[in-house]
């Protein structure tokens, strides 16, 4: 039930966004009514409700206007405060998201000034309230400390994913390294093949021609024959060399390469590179047609190329469907494959590869969830969903 509920989520995340909210609203308005309930003094409903439900509404701009969602979210929870209703964590809900979306999407300093003046502000607003004078720790400490505990998780989790953005560069380095290194060596052989090879041959060309020159008055015939054999010999040099020199005409420095990252415009060139392998990929794109920035294209092109490089390694079936989707802040991938009839088959990626790893911790650092585990009817899939409007979005790989 997890796994399903997992790649529901992340293959519809507009409604799951909708769905949050909604509880959001109804644990803020839930709450406004238990303390109007609970209160010596009986506060107004009304306003308190509305309050609730506009700071309820302000958290689904938290990705492109999170200091204005946030101070939406603080006017409402001071003025439900000044209304005489108790600032519990269900009822500071927007406020205590705002301010976690503040830290986890703006720079440190920001997310610190900005969970201080939040903070504040519900501590001035809780001395100016009679109703709270006899308990400061209900008043004031106890809001303030939920704001900031909101801070402190918003910036953890922005460590992380700085931390998996910085991990997934580091591997990218490393396999940069290792792929310049293995370059260096197999140049280290040619050289050595080249020494070898003009060794040899010039070694047995000269011999050949001293010989012959010594034969040449007393043995003409035998010296003839061993002219003969020069041009074979020199011939293979040549062949050789040839074939050697060749090689070390490659360009082959990546540090040297100037061709753009690739991205989702090169995904039917990947689809005839599989085709040629003897997978059949079938593409659908929905939604409209923007351009993606250039670190979300290779993201969302690194983590379709290593889920159909799983399906031609482990898979059993030979067939493969890829599907994107657009939304207005989402690009949801899901590459599928079904099980061979008869045939239960590996499942793709379930060995001691990296791959689920390195698709995992790229879309981890572009800030969008992942999920990749068998299908219920059989076959294994992929599924993610990346933020398109998501301003920090440079700490990916």
């Amino acid at each position: 039930m997890s796994a399903s509920w997992q790649r529901r989520a992340a293959a519809r995340p507009e409604a799951v966004e909708v769905t949050t909210l909604a509880l959001l609203c109804a644990l803020t308005v839930a709450s406004v009514l238990t303390t109007r309930a609970i209160m010596p003094t009986t506060p107004v409903l009304w306003p308190g409700v509305a309050l609730a439900v506009v700071a309820s509404a302000a958290p689904r701009r938290r990705r492109e206007q999170p200091l204005a969602v946030l101070t939406v979210t603080l006017v409402c929870t001071m003025a439900l405060a000044v209304l005489g209703y108790l600032l519990t964590p269900g009822l500071m809900g927007p406020l205590l998201w705002a301010q976690y979306s503040v830290s986890l999407r703006s720079p440190r300093r920001t997310a610190w000034s900005t969970a201080a003046a939040a903070a504040a502000g519900i501590a001035v607003t809780g001395l100016f309230v009679p109703t709270f004078h006899d308990s400061p720790v209900l008043a004031i400490v106890n809001p303030a400390a939920w704001v900031l505990l909101s801070a402190a998780c918003g910036a953890y989790v922005r460590v992380r994913r700085e931390y998996a953005a910085a991990r997934a560069a580091h591997a990218d380095r490393q396999r940069e390294e290792d792929a310049r290194h293995r370059v260096i060596q197999e140049r280290m052989r040619i050289a050595r093949e080249l020494h070898d090879v003009v060794a040899h041959h010039l070694t047995l060309a000269d011999a050949q021609a001293g010989t012959a020159a010594h034969l040449a008055r007393t043995d003409p015939e035998k010296a003839l024959g061993i002219v003969a054999l020069l041009p074979r010999t020199t011939a293979d040099a040549l062949r050789e060399l040839k074939a050697t020199v060749g090689l070390l005409r490659e360009d082959a420095d990546p540090g040297d390469d100037l061709t753009p990252a690739p991205g989702l415009a090169q995904l039917p060139g990947l689809v005839d590179s599989c085709a040629a392998a003897g997978l059949e990929v079938t593409v659908t794109v929905e939604g409209p047609s923007h351009p993606l920035s250039p670190v979300l294209d290779l993201t969302a092109y690194r983590i379709v190329q290593e889920a159909l490089t799983n399906v031609s390694k482990h898979a059993a079936t030979r067939t493969a469907r890829v599907r994107l989707v657009r939304t207005a802040h989402y690009l949801t991938l899901t590459v599928t494959n079904d099980t061979a009839p008869g045939r239960p088959g590996p499942v793709p990626g379930a060995g001691r590869g990296y791959g689920l790893r390195g698709m995992r911790e790229r879309t981890a650092a572009v800030g969008g969830t992942f999920h990749a585990g068998p299908r219920p009817g059989g076959g294994f899939e992929v599924a993610c969903a990346l933020p398109l409007d998501r301003p920090d979005e440079s700490l990916a790989p």
